[in-house]
This record gives C-alpha cells, sequence and structure tokens, in this order.
C-alpha cells in the first residue's frame, strides 16, 4: 500500500485530525491575555477508572462542561475556542482511552465502555450532573453516556456525530476499514503523530492506537433504537460539508422528535431538541470554529426565549 493512499484513508477516517497548531498562522484566531489565562487549568491529573488511568484537565468557572475530543486527537484540539467556554463554564476535559495523557491499556477500545467510564469520571470528580458536549468519537462517546446513564448528562451536545454507521458518505466505509498499525511508519511526519509523542505516556503505543480505531471502524453499529431513549435536551451540530450524509443528520433529528412539524405560530410546537449546521465548515476543521461556541452556549444555558413578532413591532 503506498504512502499516498494510506494517508488518504487516514485523513477520511472517522476523526483522525491535525492538531490545531498545524494550521497556518493566518487562521489562528488572535488570543488575547485574558483567554490564554483561560487556558491553564485550575486543576488536573489521572484518575483510575475500570482499568484506565483517564487524564483530566479543570478549567473556567460555572455549571459543569464535559468536554469530550475526536480520535487521534486529545483535549488540546479545543484550545483555539475553550476559553470561551470556559469564561461561562467549568469544562471538564478528558483525554480518551488510548488518546493525549490517557494511556491505551489492554482494555477493548469501544464507546459503550467509554461511555460508563465517563459517568464515573464525572461522580469521581463529585459531579451528580454535567452538560455534556462531544465531538466525532467523543460525540459517539458522550451519546453511549447519556443512554446508559441519563441521571448523569442535563443536556447534551453531539458535534459531528451519527447514530449509525451508514450515515457516513459510502466511500469512507472501505477507507476506514483499512486504518491499522500500517500506517504508523507513514505518519511520523503527520502533526497526529507528532502531537501524540508530545503528550503520550506511552509513545510506542501510536500503531496500537491506530488498530484500536480501524478495527473500531469495522463494526457496523446501529444504534437508532437508543436515540429515543434521549429524554434530556440535544442538540446535533455538523458541518455543511461534514463526512455525514444531510439524509442521516436529518433523520437523526427526526428520531429525537425535531423536524417532524412546523412549529407553529407561538411556537407550540417546537421540540426541545436543536439542530445546527455550520455554513463553510467540514468535520475537519468545525471543532475549533469560533461559531461552534456561540451557538453552542445558548442551549447549554437553557435559552429558548426569543422575542415574537408582536414584540418586535412594538419596539
Amino acid at each position: 500500500m503506498s504512502k499516498t493512499l494510506l494517508l488518504a484513508i487516514l485523513a477520511s477516517a472517522v476523526a483522525l485530525i491535525a492538531a490545531p497548531d498545524a494550521r497556518s498562522e493566518e487562521s489562528k484566531p488572535a488570543m488575547t491575555t485574558e483567554a490564554k489565562a483561560l487556558l491553564k487549568p485550575e486543576k488536573s491529573g489521572l484518575l483510575p477508572i475500570d482499568g484506565l488511568s483517564y487524564y483530566y484537565a479543570i478549567y473556567g468557572k460555572g455549571e459543569p462542561l464535559l468536554l469530550l475530543h475526536g480520535g487521534l486527537g486529545s483535549t488540546d484540539m479545543f484550545a483555539p475556542i475553550l476559553p470561551q467556554f470556559a469564561e461561562h463554564r467549568t469544562v471538564i476535559a478528558v483525554d480518551l482511552q488510548g488518546h493525549g495523557r490517557t494511556a491505551l491499556g489492554e482494555r477493548p477500545f469501544g464507546l459503550e465502555a467509554m461511555g460508563n467510564d465517563m459517568a464515573a469520571i464525572v461522580k469521581t470528580l463529585g459531579y451528580d450532573q454535567v452538560d455534556v458536549m462531544g465531538y466525532s468519537l467523543g460525540g459517539g462517546v458522550a451519546f453511549r453516556m447519556a443512554v446508559q446513564h441519563p441521571e448523569a448528562v442535563r443536556r447534551l451536545v453531539m458535534v459531528s456525530t451519527g447514530y449509525a454507521a451508514n450515515g457516513f458518505y459510502d466511500e469512507m466505509r472501505p477507507q476506514q476499514a483499512q486504518v491499522s498499525a500500517a500506517a504508523a511508519p507513514f505518519m511520523k511526519d503527520t502533526p497526529m503523530y507528532k502531537s501524540y509523542v508530545a503528550v503520550a505516556p506511552h509513545p510506542e503505543d501510536f500503531p496500537k492506537l491506530l488498530d484500536a480505531l480501524g478495527n473500531f471502524m469495522r463494526n457496523d453499529y446501529d444504534f437508532s433504537a437508543d436515540v429515543p431513549k434521549l429524554k434530556m435536551p440535544v442538540m446535533l451540530v455538523y458541518g455543511d460539508s461534514d463526512m455525514y450524509k444531510p439524509e442521516h443528520e436529518i433523520k437523526f433529528f427526526q428520531l429525537l422528535g425535531g423536524g417532524l412539524k412546523d412549529a407553529g405560530w407561538m411556537r407550540e410546537n417546537l421540540p426541545q431538541n436543536r439542530l445546527a449546521i455550520l455554513p463553510n465548515r467540514t468535520h475537519y476543521d468545525v471543532f475549533f470554529a469560533p461559531e461552534l461556541a456561540t451557538t453552542t452556549l445558548p442551549f447549554l444555558d437553557g435559552e429558548t426565549k426569543v422575542k415574537t413578532w408582536d414584540e418586535m413591532v412594538s419596539e
């Protein structure tokens, strides 16, 4: 297999994302001194959870928000927009199994187990209930946490996340199935590898992580029966050029009870759940989009009131 094909396969995998610092200087948002200060965790450490040692970091003050990153990333991938959340929230950022500062360990890699782990982490940290926002792989973990431990999740945001494997564009599934340790030698100069070895407790485990992700992505999963179990308010967020088919995104929203009828003149039929499509965004850059924070924060804060036409005219 050629280096070009391997990198193309990796680029199209569920969330094999370049770290934010791989972007050009022109595309990086300017960061104030105050914002940089919010990137310093108030607390961080390792938590032993079901045979793993999870890294967590806590930022800011306010209502708790569990923030979960995408595949081959870490909590660091949210750095460009983390200050926007930490200014209003206590952000609990966790490195998922085998990612960032959390070692892969010997336990099987799966969404259901990590969903249980996240519930255990927030309980260990002293929280009865948190809001949860997950991106891509992290969105899948957030989904399973909310299904399996609904009492622990107040509001749920899933960014670039599907409920079934058939939600991806058809040409991507065969490519995803080929991700394995064989790609590791070709990735030594990539931001994914460099960001991994910079913080991983066992950098030599990178090929094993690729194998774990490949095995995970070869699963033909379908969680559609679990979607209606999500009784808490849910928001789905996608880029308008995401890796999920638009019809899958809409079907996800419909399974949540949205998009089934007109909301009504007085919003009497408005569902509690939300769907956001961010323009000019893809699966590979939506996680650091400034508009991701401005779109999700009002939902996370429970802001649903908007002015009516009568109120606008009266003003």
